[in-house]
Order: C-alpha cells, then sequence, then structure tokens
C-alpha cells in the first residue's frame, strides 16, 4: 500500500512536511479529530491522490498561533486531484476521474444542503454546523496538502472534470475552484455586483483578488481594491482593477478620487480578523476596521459581502472581546444605511460547476489574476513563510510530481 505524506502544523510559526498513515474508509483517532468522530464508516468516500493543494490564508491564521488548533494537526482544504479508490456506496465517481474537492464537507441529505447551504452541513460535524478538511473545530476530516486525502460522499461532494487532457492544460486555474475563487465571487454575488456596478474589496490577498475577478465576471464597471501591501496592489491593477493604498489614510478619499464619488454599490471583505488599521495605525491591529470602512463607503440600500474569515475564539487577540470574537462595529451605521450583511463559508458547490464552464471556455484566468505559483511538497515550509511576508502569489504545492515542479 502506498504511503502517505504532507504538511504538519506543529505550533505558530513552524510547519513541517512529514510521513502518515495512507487513508482509510474510516475516521481514526488523532490530531482535532473530534471523539464523535472517531470510528466513522465511510463507505460513500473517495481517496483521491492529490495534483494541486493550495496554501490559503484559513492556513495562515492557524499558523501564527490564532486559533486553537492542536500540534500535529495535517493542514490544507484546496484540493484537486485525481481518485484512485472508491469506498462499496460510491456510484457514480469513478477511479481515473479527476475532481475538484469542494473545500466544504456535506453530506447531501441535511436540510442546509438541500438548501445548498453546504457551508452549515448538518451531519460532518458533531460540534456545530459547517466542516472543513485540515481546520481546526471542523470535525477532524484530514487534511489535504498532502499526497493522498478521503473525500466524504464523494458523489455529492466531488466535481469532475470533464476532460481530463483539457483540464490538465488549465489546472492552476482550476485548482482554484476548491476555495478562493468561488469564494472571493460568492463575496460579490451577496455584495450585489452586477453590471456597471463600482465596488471597493477590502483586501488584496488571493481572496481579494479572486473576489475582483470575480466582480469583472460579474461586469462590474469599476473594481477597487484597497491593501497595505504594494506588491499585492500591483498585481490587482495587472487586471485592470484600480487600488487603494489604505496605509496612506481613510479609503474614502481615495475612492472619491478615482470614481468622483465617494461610496461604491458594493462592498466586499476579504481580510476578515485580522484586519489592520489604515493611515498612522496601519501597523497595529484594528480587527473592525474593515467591516466599519466597507459600512463608510457603501451606498444607503447596498450590500456587504464578507467572505474574510472571523472567528468565535482567538488566542492573539489584542483584547479580551476580540478574543471571543467580539468586535467594535457600528451597527448604527449599517442600520442608518439599510445596509444587508452576508457572512460564513462560502456555499463552493453553489458555483464552482459554472466558475468551472467559465475557466474551460476561457471567460476568466483566474490563476494569472491570484499569481498561482506552483511549488513542491516539500517547500511548504518555505511558501507559508513567504505568504505569510505579504508575497503577492497564491501557492500550489505539487504533492505527487503532476505539476511538473520536481
Amino acid at each position: 500500500m502506498a504511503g502517505n505524506r504532507g504538511v504538519v502544523y506543529e505550533g505558530p510559526g513552524r510547519v513541517v512536511v512529514e510521513d502518515f498513515d495512507y487513508p482509510v474508509f474510516e475516521l481514526k483517532e488523532g490530531p482535532g479529530v473530534n471523539p464523535a468522530n472517531v470510528g466513522r464508516k465511510v463507505p460513500h468516500g473517495s481517496i483521491v491522490k492529490t495534483v494541486a493543494t493550495n496554501i490559503c490564508g484559513s492556513d495562515q491564521h492557524m499558523v501564527r498561533g490564532r486559533t486553537t488548533a492542536p500540534h500535529g494537526l495535517v493542514l490544507g482544504h484546496e484540493i484537486t486531484g485525481e481518485v484512485v479508490e472508491n469506498g462499496p456506496d460510491v456510484e457514480f465517481i469513478k477511479v481515473g476521474d479527476l475532481v475538484s474537492v469542494p473545500f466544504n464537507i456535506s453530506c447531501g441529505r441535511c436540510r442546509n444542503c438541500k438548501e445548498r447551504k453546504t457551508g452549515i452541513c448538518e451531519n460532518v460535524n458533531p460540534d456545530q454546523p459547517g466542516s472543513a478538511y485540515g481546520y481546526v473545530d471542523m470535525g477532524g476530516w484530514v487534511g489535504g496538502q498532502a499526497r493522498y486525502v478521503l473525500v466524504p460522499y464523494a458523489d455529492w461532494n466531488l466535481l469532475k472534470f470533464p476532460d481530463r487532457d483539457r483540464a490538465m492544460e488549465k489546472i492552476l486555474d482550476l485548482a482554484m475552484l476548491s476555495d478562493i475563487f468561488p469564494t472571493g465571487y460568492h463575496g460579490c454575488v451577496t455584495a450585489g455586483v452586477t453590471t456597471g456596478s463600482t465596488v471597493y474589496i477590502a483586501g488584496a490577498g488571493p481572496v481579494g483578488l479572486a473576489a475582483a475577478a470575480s466582480a469583472l465576471l460579474l461586469g462590474a464597471a469599476a473594481v477597487i481594491v484597497g491593501d497595505l501591501n504594494a506588491d499585492r496592489l500591483a498585481q490587482a491593477r495587472s487586471f485592470g482593477c484600480e487600488t487603494v493604498d489604505v496605509s496612506q489614510g481613510d479609503p474614502r478619499d481615495q475612492i472619491e478620487r478615482i470614481l468622483g464619488n465617494s461610496e461604491v454599490d458594493c462592498g466586499v471583505d476579504a481580510v476578515g480578523f485580522e484586519a489592520r488599521g489604515h493611515g498612522t495605525e496601519a501597523a497595529t491591529e484594528h480587527p473592525a476596521t474593515v467591516l466599519n470602512t466597507l459600512m463608510g463607503v457603501t451606498r444607503a440600500g447596498g450590500a456587504l459581502g464578507i467572505p474574510g474569515l472571523y472567528v468565535t475564539g482567538d488566542p492573539g487577540a489584542a483584547d479580551e472581546a476580540a478574543r471571543e470574537g467580539t468586535l467594535s462595529i457600528r451597527l448604527g451605521l449599517g442600520w442608518a444605511k439599510s445596509l444587508a450583511f452576508f457572512t460564513g463559508q462560502c456555499p463552493v458547490m453553489r458555483y464552482n460547476r459554472q466558475l468551472m464552464m467559465a475557466i474551460l471556455h476561457d471567460r476568466v484566468q483566474i490563476a494569472k489574476a491570484v499569481n498561482a505559483t506552483p511549488i513542491p511538497l516539500e517547500e511548504a515550509p518555505r511558501g507559508y513563510r513567504e505568504f505569510d511576508q505579504g508575497a503577492a502569489r497564491k501557492y500550489v504545492l505539487d504533492p505527487n510530481g503532476m505539476l511538473g515542479t520536481s
């Protein structure tokens, strides 16, 4: 039997690449595995040989020590691969299929799944609705920054690519379907982006850049991306966005210089709970800054899409309230402007098939937009380190040498 090897969290600031067990069709005891899930049979699952698996900003929150993630947790929830083995209950997915794995783990049977709310499936995490691979408090499903990964409810969860050769030609683009492309798109859809919209996207990391590409795909007239990082802002400009350097002060003034109006139709938060301040406060964390800024710059009657991650527990927060996810949000401002707020995990399956078709038919170049950069699995610690330092790249790991990195 093949062995397995992947990326393991070993404490704040430290990830290692090491060997561990090949997946089987049963959840075993291990770091982060919910005790109620230990021994759970997975006859409906597939074992996927990983072609591409991405480093995500959500992974970085754990690696920075900003969650309660246990040491020894196998990381990774952005997975694209080839099916190599099926459980006895898998009927439609076949060995050899090239597939995208939504980062949400969902059963397809509960009320929320039937309502296409796959980010809050009721049956895969004993503690709370919603689950993901290799993530803290998400049920303990083993992560996919590895050579092989178990995918439960495979017939439901896996998105099969229609043509293997064509898919491999666009594999870096298709690798974004597991999370950041649908997540950025969801942020825009829930914010109401449509033909002719003006949009302000806070954050020029991979999710923010994916949101910017999504806004253009949806027909926005002007897409403005705000960040502190000059390289990431340059990446946003490379595919037609306007940019705001929030280290220079309140985005409102810069938006007015771009649009002739200080308010936009739609706002997207692609930053989340590790937000920094603006202007002179840019060097320190102010976790409510992005939400408050978005309320200020979005027109009355508009909406905020909030795909950026917010948590109920942050051991590294600057104050006691933020450690519990309590932020000083100007809700009165949002109420006075009749703003709508849309939060939570993106339900990837709501969008991934349509976005796959957009990629395959050359309607979008998402890998170019986020500067997808493949590296060997063994270089994952370097990828994490450089991404944490602000590299304007989306690192894609190549566990089985199928992307040509080794």
